[in-house]
């Protein structure tokens, strides 16, 4: 394969020699877009069903247990000490496991394939772009997916009257942060899977966050060891988030789940980042 000059002539460089050149060497060349047109090209052709999967299983949960358990558990208590119907109680729950599912299927599984298979990050990184410009356009297209996920649920949310707050909508920015959080991580721990096998892994540590994040149940059922446990999982943060915005209640603990998501997004970046730069930049 050739190198790609940026012109005519003996003393011009090849489009990879002068990524490495410019202010941010070959880290970042500020060319995102290329990468989000590129995986939304692809997405057109790809099966919307499959997409919408990870959207309907919350939904589906929400309605059995929500209104079908919810007719046996009555009220409980939310946010704030008030009292809220049960469904109320996960909805807020399942929004964010719906916003990190579509954050995660983007960001393993889809990357999982265009790493190993179809090459296609190693292409990118023999052009101007740098892994910075790979790593964010890849979690910004798994945010646009994470961002549909979340503004579907708390329409189905609105239709079953589970939203009695203007607050409610803020719902939907938070669990795009969620979904950040979760896609920046995602994609640079995929990049350490060379097998099927291995990503397996990634339902393995992903069911337990989904069944024992306070999702259905109040932090306080848990003994006391297993609630350190808890409140250590991103999702707890999510779940916690939400359910305050949900009814507009708004404490210290407020800042401290925006506080987890921000530090998650920073560190997963870094690493998305840096595993690029060492994969296919050596």
């Amino acid at each position: 394969m050739s190198a790609i000059t940026t012109g005519p002539g003996p003393g011009n460089t090849s489009v990879t020699e002068a990524a490495r050149n410019r202010h941010f060497g070959s880290l970042y060349s500020r060319n995102v877009r290329a990468v989000v047109a590129r995986g939304l090209m692809a997405t057109k052709s790809s099966n919307w069903m499959v997409m919408l999967s990870g959207f309907f299983e919350p939904v589906l949960y929400l309605i059995s247990m929500g209104v079908g358990l919810g007719a046996i558990v009555g009220s409980v208590q939310g946010p704030g000490g008030g009292e809220i119907s049960y469904a109320a109680y996960i909805a807020p729950a399942l929004l964010a496991v719906s916003a990190m599912n579509g954050a995660v299927y983007d960001s393993t599984w889809n990357v999982f394939f265009k790493m190993n298979f179809a090459k296609l990050y190693q292409g990118m990184l023999y052009t101007s772009l740098g892994p910075l410009d790979v790593a964010m356009g890849e979690i910004f297209l798994a945010l646009l997916r994470g961002l549909m996920y979340a503004t579907g649920f708390t329409a189905v949310m609105g239709l079953m009257g589970l939203i009695t707050t203007p607050w409610a909508i803020l719902m939907i920015p938070a669990a795009v942060l969620i979904a950040f959080g979760f896609a920046s991580f995602g994609m640079g721990i995929t990049s350490y899977m060379k097998t099927f096998q291995q990503m397996d892994w990634i339902n393995f540590v992903m069911l337990p966050m989904f069944l024992f994040s306070a999702t259905f149940y109040p932090l306080s059922v848990y003994p006391q060891s297993i609630q350190w446990l808890i409140q250590a999982m991103p999702l707890w943060h999510g779940v916690e988030l939400l359910r305050q915005i949900s009814v507009g209640v708004f404490t210290p603990a407020t800042a401290v789940h925006i506080g987890y998501y921000l530090v998650m997004i920073a560190l997963g970046v870094l690493l998305t980042t840096g595993r690029l730069r060492k994969l296919f930049l050596k």
